[in-house]
């Protein structure tokens, strides 16, 4: 919690140099990765972003989990986004999972690039064997992704975007399969999720 009020004041100091947004999210199941955060109840998201004109961003966001005895995930990140001559976009950071009141915390590197709605992304833990690839494809209303979790499982997620009372919406289906030799079980179902931006 401590982190997460430090993240807080830093962006309100940086108001007046730079871009702040906020985002709401409400989710019928928090999925990350394909696997259900919330054991399939509802998810109830937000979080603080700032950006730079150079292309430094760093963001904490927040939601409530049900897993492991954590009740809330607090991410906290910061990164460098940009687009190369050749028109790839591409997105380097770091990101810290923060669970409080539990041992589960982690940390990530990342990597991600993308070109005319193809990506690819890479995450690696700071600590341990467990990283993650995706490849995806999306454009304005459509998005499809495959990911593959190091000694947890794949995933796939296909999902349609719509405008709803003014706010952003999605449908979409995904599914998790388990690595063999692990305890976890298999996962599927459609998801509807409305977000807000401000």
């Amino acid at each position: 919690m401590k982190k997460g009020m430090m993240t807080l004041v830093m962006f309100l100091t940086f108001t007046l140099f730079a871009d702040i947004s906020a985002n709401f999210n409400f989710t019928t199941n928090y999925v990350w990765r394909g696997m259900t955060q919330t054991m399939d109840d509802p998810g109830y998201s937000g979080g603080f972003d700032y950006t730079d004109d150079s292309g430094f961003y760093a963001g904490t966001w927040g939601s409530n989990v049900a897993f492991g005895g954590a009740g809330l995930e607090l991410d906290t990140y910061a990164g460098y986004a940009g687009t190369s001559e050749m028109g790839f976009d591409y997105d380097v950071g770091y990101i810290d999972y923060a669970y409080p009141g539990t041992t589960g915390d982690f940390e990530e590197f990342y990597f991600s690039a993308s070109y005319d709605g193809i990506g690819f992304s890479y995450y690696s833990p700071v600590e341990g064997d467990a990283d993650y690839l995706e490849v995806s494809y999306s454009d304005d209303y459509v998005s499809v992704s495959y990911g593959d979790y190091n000694t947890y499982g794949t995933n796939f997620l296909v999902a349609y975007a719509f405008p709803l009372f003014g706010y952003d919406a999605s449908i979409g289906y995904t599914s998790f399969e388990a690595e063999e030799g692990t305890e976890m079980e298999d996962e599927d179902g459609l998801v509807f999720t409305l977000s807000a931006s401000f």
